[in-house]
Parts: structure tokens; C-alpha cells; sequence
């Protein structure tokens, strides 16, 4: 087989986790012995280090390993990039999508890095206001662009499953630097992201 993808867990974190979810199902009056639950800690302990396995990770490194000298001084957009992430307050999900955009100051990245970078954040314990400031000053500080700009709108379980049970709330924000800060060019960028150049939707 020419390529082949395994996962690595670290053993004493599997352990770890594999004993609090065994007794979290005990305390929650369920039977971890039961043969649909047998196996669902050792699940749960490898699914949650996925889950948080942007902690491993480093975004800047990510673009600095695909850091091009480029002319190009217009504004490049990724728009629509899945995100998954696990609410902090109460460890449920939230997903949606990023629209992330810089203006190159002399150097530009792989596009795939910027999704990278979104995955890496996203990849941890979050609140969605400091998601979206992390990716941005991650492409700030390592391309340093004549701005940057970056929108989040996801749906959280914690307000959907639970609590206000708000099925169709949608959750915005916002942060931009630089030249993103000038009206007109944040006026630009938002047409951009929700227009359909592609005849998609």
C-alpha cells in the first residue's frame, strides 16, 4: 500500500481518560459493563484527544512552512471553511464556518494552510470570540500582511440540546487588522464572502 494513515494516541492519556469516562457512565446509573458500553470509554478517551489535538499543534510553524515571496498585493479569501469545536463552558460541540482573508505584504501562504490554521484552533476547548481572534493573530504575526480579516458563524449544541434550546440561532463574529479596518475594504470583503461566484448555492 502506497499510503496509509494511523492514528497515535498517547497510552497514559487513553488510560486516564478510559477510568474518568467508566465512571462517569457508573455515576450517570448506567452499566459500563453492558456490552454496548464496554468499549465506550477507550472510544470516548481517543475521541476527545482528536478532538483536542490542536494543543499539538502549531499554527505559526504551519505557515512558516509554506512561506512564499510573492508580489501579490490584492485580497485573497478562503471562505467556507468547516469547522468542528468543542465549547469550553460545557464540553459540547459547535460548528459552522470561517471566512478568513489577508492582503500579502510581500509574502503569501498555501491556501491549504489557512484551513490548517482554522482546523488547529478549532481543535481545542473554545469560545468562539477567541477562536476567531487566534487565527487572526496567527496569519498577523507570521505573514505579516497589510491586513487581515476573519468571520466565524457556527451553531452550538450548548444552546441547542440544552438550556435555551434554540434550534436555529447562529452565532457571527468578527475580527480584522490593518487595511481591514478601513470601511471600504471591510465593505469589500464582506460582499465577497457572501456572494456566489460560483453559482454553488
Amino acid at each position: 500500500m502506497a499510503y496509509h494513515k494511523e492514528e497515535q494516541y498517547d497510552e497514559s492519556v487513553t488510560n486516564g481518560l478510559k477510568e474518568f469516562y467508566r465512571n462517569s457512565i457508573a455515576l450517570l446509573g448506567e452499566d459500563p459493563e453492558r456490552e454496548g458500553l464496554v468499549k465506550t470509554p477507550e472510544r470516548m478517551a481517543k475521541a476527545m484527544q482528536f478532538l483536542t489535538q490542536g494543543y499539538q499543534q502549531d499554527a505559526k510553524e504551519v505557515l512558516n512552512g509554506a512561506k512564499f515571496t510573492e508580489a501579490y498585493s490584492e485580497m485573497v479569501i478562503v471562505k467556507d471553511i468547516e469547522l468542528y469545536s468543542m465549547c469550553e463552558h460545557h464540553m459540547l460541540p459547535f460548528f459552522g464556518k470561517a471566512h478568513v482573508a489577508y492582503i500579502p505584504n510581500g509574502y503569501i501562504t498555501g491556501l491549504s494552510k489557512i484551513a490548517r490554521v482554522v482546523d488547529i484552533f478549532s481543535r481545542r476547548l473554545q469560545v468562539q470570540e477567541r477562536l476567531t481572534h487566534q487565527i487572526l493573530d496567527a496569519i498577523q504575526d507570521t505573514l505579516q500582511p497589510q491586513g487581515v480579516a476573519v468571520v466565524i458563524e457556527a451553531q452550538h449544541l450548548c444552546m441547542m440540546m440544552r438550556g435555551v434550546q434554540k434550534q436555529n440561532s447562529v452565532t457571527t463574529t468578527s475580527a480584522f487588522s490593518g487595511q481591514f479596518e478601513d470601511g471600504t475594504t471591510r465593505a469589500e470583503f464582506m460582499k465577497l464572502i457572501s456572494s456566489d461566484l460560483m453559482g454553488r448555492r
